[in-house]
């Protein structure tokens, strides 16, 4: 007791009513930069931390699990990736995950935030490990819903990491059915998304449902799944998109053959068991993501709580 009463406390505030409580050993960055407070800090239970807006984005200790999930399920659903442009992920683990891939050749990297990309460059390095000077990395800084708008190429793979819809944040035109509908165009014939959509915890759905039915207006196909992040104190939930492929097709031997083909090293979250269990949702939850009836759209965003 008397050691808890020695912390500086980070409370990461999930709801109007519930929070997740970290005790914080060492502040090692503050910065507000244009779009939102940054903070990169030290914890006993989860080790180094970014949090964006006063919200965990990642851990040292199960970044691995977020960043894993995030890409591989998408990756390998994908007959042939190639071209990948990942929205948002600045602390360059999305990037690290995408270039484990020996088939790809490009990776186009937009962030809007140049200070959230070089505090995670100097201070998280065990997260990108050198990613950003792959040479198949290409990094821009700007608005990526304005770089697809005005851009002409077309990707295999695009994954959204950004951060929640905060009302005063930089990601929640992000969300929209406007901007799926951008995404959709700057698809190849055969070409998925993958996305955070918010916890899946049947107290607040709210983020994933509307979020859920926002991308079945631009896609045939959208399939949810989640992942246990404990530093997030929710269960989190992840949404698949595609024009043709059908993610729950593929059994684990299949998953697990072309980890074995693609991939230039082991993984320790994701595999063939591991991409059919996530996929089964809690019948309450598959239960409300159907009733659920809100779509995001640019004039009505959703913001989550902050």
């Amino acid at each position: 007791m008397d050691e808890a009463k020695s912390y500086k406390w980070f409370c990461d505030a999930l709801t109007p009513h519930e929070a997740h409580i970290h005790g914080i050993a060492t502040i090692v960055f503050s910065k507000q930069s244009p779009y939102q407070k940054i903070e990169i800090i030290d914890t006993n239970s989860y080790g180094r931390c970014l949090v964006l807006d006063g919200k965990m984005q990642s851990s040292e200790v199960d970044e691995f699990i977020y960043h894993e999930a995030l890409v591989h399920p998408v990756m390998l659903s994908h007959p042939d990736p190639r071209r990948v442009l990942i929205v948002g992920g600045g602390e360059g683990a999305t990037l690290r995950e995408v270039l484990r891939y020996t088939s790809v050749t490009t990776v186009t990297m937009v962030d809007i935030d140049r200070d959230v990309v070089e505090s995670c460059k100097t201070y998280l390095p065990q997260w990108h490990q050198g990613a950003f000077d792959d040479p198949r990395t290409v990094l821009r800084y700007g608005d990526a819903r304005k770089y697809l708008e005005e851009m002409g190429e077309t990707y295999d793979i695009i994954i959204i990491d950004i951060s929640e819809p905060v009302e005063a944040g930089p990601a929640y035109l992000l969300y929209t059915r406007e901007f799926y509908q951008i995404v959709t165009s700057r698809l190849g014939p055969e070409g998925m998304i993958s996305l955070q959509a918010g916890t899946t915890s049947i107290a607040d759905l709210l983020n994933l449902s509307a979020v859920y039915q926002t991308l079945r207006t631009a896609f045939p196909i959208v399939v949810p799944y989640q992942a246990s992040m404990p530093s997030f104190g929710l269960p989190w939930g992840f949404l698949m998109a595609s024009k043709r492929i059908d993610p729950r097709a593929f059994g684990p031997q299949e998953i697990d053959r072309r980890i074995t083909e693609r991939l230039s090293c082991d993984l320790r979250y994701y595999d063939g068991p591991m991409h059919q269990g996530q996929i089964i949702l809690p019948k309450p939850v598959r239960i409300q993501l159907e009733k659920h009836e809100r779509i995001i759209e640019d004039n009505q965003p959703l913001f989550s709580y902050n």
